[in-house]
């Protein structure tokens, strides 16, 4: 950081699937996590998920001092907070227990920690108001799952959050490698999750009509424009669709078929009926495939494509 002391411990309170994720990250990032939780065997589950995830992590490359022995775990909240010098949140998504919590936090933490939420359904304003001391250094730091491999973080202030809040998180973010997005308002479902809402949206009405199966549906995104976004944003995409007349030209082209597309897209309605008709055509893409065997499958692609990302992207790509 340019003006305050470095982030080198961190706390973990709620160590589920993003808590545990986040918690592998950091430690091959070469910081101290202190991790809490108050669920039966939630040690032990953080261990094992922080362990199988070593591989995945170590082929991306550790940094100087990334170890798991550098992880500690207490069920006692005060006990984690003790020195930490950020706060990654990831309790259960009600307003209730959030305020709750950011009170406690408030009175424990010194003035100057960070306390980031990666809540993806509540907004920072709203949970803020629980820390009435020092609701300024509360934030939004959305990741996207699973974060020790997709390196996103959406970062959105509430109406108390200060911009050196922001800032500090901004650069904490990038240097441990995150591509950061910069929300100026809060929405519901920040921006990432809405982008997939809307695509979910088309997805599941195109398959409850009976246009295409779960498979066919899955093939058309992956094997189509799925390839380009893992190159190049819409916007970016857009742009060369263009031609040599850029995205200038792609509107004077396109506006008029793209928009006569809008007015036929779908707005399903998930009735049970409509539930299963979804589940059915799922399974029957799944086959005999497990759960396991398609997250060995989706982090494997993921590493493959990260490591291209970075050998063609020069400083631009997350390292």
């Amino acid at each position: 950081m340019t003006d305050t002391k470095p982030i080198r411990r961190v706390a973990i309170i709620g160590t589920g699937l993003i808590g545990a994720s986040w918690t592998a990250l950091y430690l091959a990032k070469g910081l101290h996590v202190v991790a809490t939780d108050i669920a039966p065997n939630a040690e032990a589950a953080l261990r094992k998920f922080v362990e199988s995830a070593w591989p995945a992590l170590t082929r991306l490359g550790l940094s100087p001092g990334g170890s798991q022995t550098n992880l500690t775990f207490t069920p006692v909240l005060e006990e984690a907070l003790a020195g930490a010098d950020l706060v990654q949140e990831n309790g259960p998504e009600r307003i209730d227990f959030k305020q709750k919590l950011y009170g406690q936090l408030d009175e424990l933490l010194a003035a100057d920690v960070i306390i980031a939420s990666s809540s993806s359904g509540l907004t920072m304003s709203e949970i803020q108001k629980g820390a009435a001391a020092h609701p300024e250094r509360c934030v939004i730091t959305h990741p996207f799952n699973p974060p020790h491999l997709i390196p996103l973080v959406e970062i959105v202030g509430g109406a108390m959050t200060s911009a050196e809040t922001i800032r500090r998180a901004e650069e904490f973010y990038t240097s441990i490698g995150q591509r950061t997005v910069r929300l100026n308002k809060e929405m519901p479902g920040h921006v990432a999750n809405r982008l997939q809402a809307a695509l979910a949206r088309e997805v599941y009405y195109l398959v409850i009509e009976g246009v295409v199966s779960a498979t066919d549906v899955d093939t058309a995104l992956c094997w189509g424009p799925g390839l380009r976004w893992g190159v190049m944003g819409n916007m970016m995409l857009n742009h060369l669709g263009g031609g040599p007349g850029g995205i200038e030209h792609f509107f004077q082209q396109f506006s008029g078929p793209m928009t006569a597309w809008w007015k036929t897209l779908g707005e399903p309605v998930l009735s049970p009926e409509a539930q299963k008709t979804l589940i059915e055509s799922v399974h029957a893409e799944v086959g005999s495939r497990s759960i396991k065997e398609l997250e060995v499958q989706r982090d494997e692609v993921l590493l493959s494509l990260i490591e291209l990302r970075r050998e063609v992207g020069g400083s631009k790509q997350p390292k």
